[in-house]
């Protein structure tokens, strides 16, 4: 699934995990948002090396056209 929808059913699972006290659904809650943020990250990662590919590649480009 998708980063917003695994972090909004995280928070839905810790706020249900901290109404009812059950620790092992706040926990998974908590887990399920790590999860949406590691995503992001992993997200922002891959576009940053694909922008520095990018740049790479218009670099190597230039200097064959002044060949």
């Amino acid at each position: 699934m998708g980063k917003d929808y695994d972090d909004a059913v995280g928070k839905g699972k810790e706020a249900f995990g901290k109404a009812t006290g059950d620790q092992g659904k706040e926990a998974e809650g908590k887990t399920d948002q790590a999860k949406a943020g590691a995503k992001e990250k992993a997200e922002e990662a891959k576009e940053k090396v694909e922008e520095t590919a990018d740049n790479v590649a218009e670099k190597v480009r230039d200097v064959f056209k002044k060949r």
